[in-house]
């Protein structure tokens, strides 16, 4: 491995760490729910609020915007510098509260925390990989999103004798973690692509506003809508599944809290095996079409088994399976991988957070509104309106798969915007601002 990939690989490491954070408090807040209602007395009005204002909805929507936007007008690594802190805060709070104004607020501070270093973390992986490699580093850092549920999942069922005290302790391990990554992302360097958009922009006078620039452009409009499609309607049942699947799996499936945290823990693992053995792996090679195409029925396939076949055990394990494994080379990762390729420097995390915005949100959404059909219309309604979800997803992505494989960004962009942008990444440098690396692939 050459030393500018070990380098890619290194601060790959320590951004992924981030994706990690994101998906841990989510299933470490969705799993102390039920906890967190009986220590408090929360009400039912109490806990839509806090799941609609977590890391897996409004809260994450929130941040995403705000550090979207910052990212490109200060720069990727001061997202790093002090992202941190904030969902420290965030954790510390929920650790700590002992009523529901405390508990809430640690919810959306993370949330927010969350939101904001999520299109950071995508941007600067893509913007310090080599053309050959990039779809790898994406898939390191799906893998670390994949790892977090598994891990937060497993440490819950051990911790569940100690009751809320456990969901504490599982806050505290994420603030030790965050603090870990805190430590390690504020020693990168800054992204070498966006010191010389920014270098280009004070040669030139250019001021980019952060959305009418993107707005106002058709092939913008076009891209944020395919992303939105194959991201936004796939999103909507793993939020769900996220956020109420061990309940789904007591309430329709008869199972016990140990047996549906178990189902979660192993569905994560799978995920995250297929991440790094199919994603990270095979992304930079493979038929993007193709590839993304069999992750996408994959998903469609293990939620008919689970709406049709009956809630029995085999019917769990091969949901368990075939689930698992699409989502590690799935949508999301596809996501990672082409909103980061479709955009221009200049706005290149700024567009990532308004369709994180509009994402999560829809997910906060669909949050209130999925319970309602599950306990009015049953478990089989339920599941066809998530296999027609999935279905949509599976269709917009097949047909408009971008082709970027092998290409760096500055032939994308050119490609796609011929002569519009003039950028600093033109001179194709996808290392990091200490490293005289170029990309491989002209």
């Amino acid at each position: 491995m050459s030393s500018n990939k070990k380098e890619s690989h290194g601060s790959t490491i320590a951004v992924s760490i981030t994706n990690f954070l994101d998906s841990g408090s989510i299933v470490a807040g969705a799993s102390g729910l039920t906890l967190w209602t009986k220590a408090l007395g929360l009400s039912s009005f109490q806990v839509g609020l806090l799941g609609a204002l977590s890391a897996n909805a409004f809260g994450s929507a929130i941040g995403a915007l705000i550090g979207g936007h910052l990212s490109d007008k200060y720069g990727r690594k001061v997202i790093y510098t002090y992202d941190m802190l904030v969902y420290m805060l965030g954790t510390i709070i929920v650790a700590a509260s002992v009523n529901f104004p405390m508990l809430l607020a640690g919810f959306l501070i993370t949330g927010i925390a969350v939101g904001a270093g999520v299109p950071a973390s995508w941007t600067y992986i893509s913007e310090t990989s080599e053309s050959t490699n990039r779809a790898e580093n994406i898939g390191i850092s799906q893998f670390a999103w994949s790892l977090g549920p598994a891990i937060i999942f497993a440490a819950g069922v051990a911790l569940s004798p100690l009751g809320v005290m456990g969901n504490r302790i599982l806050f505290i391990f994420l603030t030790i973690v965050a603090f870990i990554a805190w430590r390690l992302q504020s020693k990168l360097d800054e992204s070498q692509v966006w010191v010389e958009q920014k270098q280009h922009e004070r040669a030139t006078g250019e001021k980019p506003h952060p959305y009418r620039d993107l707005f106002s452009n058709v092939i913008n409009l076009k891209s944020l809508l395919f992303l939105i499609g194959v991201y936004m309607f796939w999103n909507l049942v793993a939020g769900a599944m996220g956020f109420f699947m061990p309940y789904v799996y007591e309430t329709a499936g008869g199972l016990t809290n140990l047996q549906a945290n178990l189902l979660q823990a192993v569905l994560w693992i799978f995920t995250a095996v297929a991440t790094y053995v199919g994603f990270a792996r095979y992304g930079d090679r493979a038929n993007h079409r193709i590839f993304f195409a069999v992750g996408a029925a994959m998903a469609v396939v293990s939620w008919v088994v689970l709406t049709f076949a009956g809630m029995n055990w085999t019917s769990l394990w091969i949901f368990v399976a075939v689930w698992g494994i699409s989502a590690g080379i799935g949508a999301q990762a596809w996501y990672a991988l082409w909103a980061t390729e479709l955009f221009p420097t200049k706005y290149r995390a700024g567009s990532q957070g308004v369709m994180f915005f509009v994402v999560r949100g829809s997910a906060g959404i669909w949050s209130i509104i999925f319970p309602t059909i599950l306990t009015t219309m049953g478990f089989k309604a339920a599941g066809t309106f998530m296999i027609g979800l999935l279905l949509v997803s599976l269709i917009i992505g097949v047909i408009w798969t971008p082709q970027t494989r092998g290409k760096s960004l500055e032939q994308i962009t050119k490609e796609r915007y011929g002569d519009e942008f003039d950028e600093s990444d033109a001179k194709d440098k996808q290392t990091p601002i200490n490293s005289n690396a170029t990309g491989d692939v002209k």
